[in-house]
């Protein structure tokens, strides 16, 4: 598993514009792909970190099973572990080779999707790249103890908004930009849906009533996992429930990480693939996603949390694993394909 070398050799059709170049679709793959693993180690990195925070002040035993069952992991993670404690739980998911969903392996799998990329990434992508992946790779048992992980977890986000911020700044406007952006903002719907669904049903059935200091600092903490907290609190500063929160990160089209901006991000850059490159096979795709977008719009959170927030998101989950399969299906050789280590988690695979 990872995200391999690919042999075959695949050319997307002529572009219509001048001066255009074709990608090659071994490259439009790992572009996408190093996005996605770069967006999924900041946002691990971030949840971890408000999960060790968040767990500390309230004294939760099932904080940290959340984090195992936002990644859809509770099968291979209770192969190895009893408990899902802060050491185990932290040790899975930063450390352990052996596990796919963990920040050294994501990293691996970004390195070699970025070796692949060398010929189009910018030498500061590359350096910084190397850097990065490097230092995880090389991180032990010491390196993730209690008493190191906020400093940890703080590097990890910033050089992945750095890597962001240099890829913005020097990768060149053509269909690799794109297929980037549309990993980027795949990754954001997934990732978003999946903390909506876990925490939301973790929190809400407690004993404590909605409205109670803890209820309120629970809440928090899942603004701060998805990186909120302060956009919702500048747009609803009164307004602090479990409905707006999932209203909020749902529906709000200002905020970047809703499920309503990456869904439009990913529609526009399939429109742009579409018309600008005449690539085949767009109209399935742009079809459901504006599918996704119509469902969203057309409802509101109440009616969203009334109907089924857990089989609303799970549908979300089984709409996105479908638009990477096509997106494989439609852009990338036969021989290389995507699977699911769990409900909604997509990987890259190698023939």
């Amino acid at each position: 598993m990872g995200a391999g070398i690919m042999t075959q050799v695949s050319v997307f059709p002529a572009p219509v514009m001048p001066g255009l170049r074709n990608l090659l679709s071994r490259y439009a793959e790992s572009t996408m792909w190093l996005s996605r693993y770069m967006e999924r180690i900041e946002n691990l990195a971030r949840l971890i970190e408000v999960t060790s925070t968040s767990v500390s002040a309230t004294n939760l035993d099932a904080g940290w099973d959340s984090v195992i069952r936002i990644n859809a992991d509770e099968g291979l993670f209770f192969q190895h572990h009893e408990a899902a404690t802060e050491r185990s739980v932290v040790a899975f998911y930063i450390i352990d080779a052996n596990n796919p969903d963990s920040i050294v392996s994501m990293a691996r799998y970004a390195r070699e999707n970025a070796r692949v990329l060398r010929p189009l990434i910018s030498t500061e992508m590359w350096m910084h790249l190397n850097v990065f992946t490097r230092w995880v790779m090389e991180l032990g048992p010491n390196d993730v103890g209690a008493g190191y992980l906020s400093g940890l977890c703080t590097r990890l986000k910033q050089d992945c908004q750095t890597h962001f911020g240099i890829t913005e700044g020097t990768l060149y406007r053509d269909q690799a930009w794109l297929f980037y952006i549309l990993g980027k903002h795949l990754e954001r719907a997934d990732q978003i849906t999946r903390l909506i669904d876990i925490k939301y049903h973790t929190l809400l059935p407690s004993g404590v009533g909605v409205g109670s200091d803890i209820d309120m600092s629970q809440w928090t903490s899942v603004l701060r996992s998805a990186a909120a907290y302060h956009a919702f609190r500048r747009v609803l500063p009164e307004g602090m429930t479990p409905a707006n929160i999932v209203g909020f990160l749902l529906k709000n089209d200002g905020f970047p990480r809703s499920l309503s901006t990456s869904l439009r991000s990913v529609y526009s850059v399939m429109g742009s693939l579409a018309g600008e490159y005449r690539l085949r096979h767009c109209a399935p795709i742009i079809e459901r996603v504006e599918e996704l977008r119509v469902t969203l719009a057309e409802q509101t959170v109440e009616d969203i949390i009334m109907r089924g927030l857990h089989e609303y998101m799970d549908w979300i989950q089984r709409e996105l694993r479908q638009i990477q399969n096509e997106i494989a299906h439609a852009f990338w050789p036969p021989a290389v394909s995507v699977q699911s280590t769990g409900p909604g988690r997509m990987e890259q695979m190698q023939d």
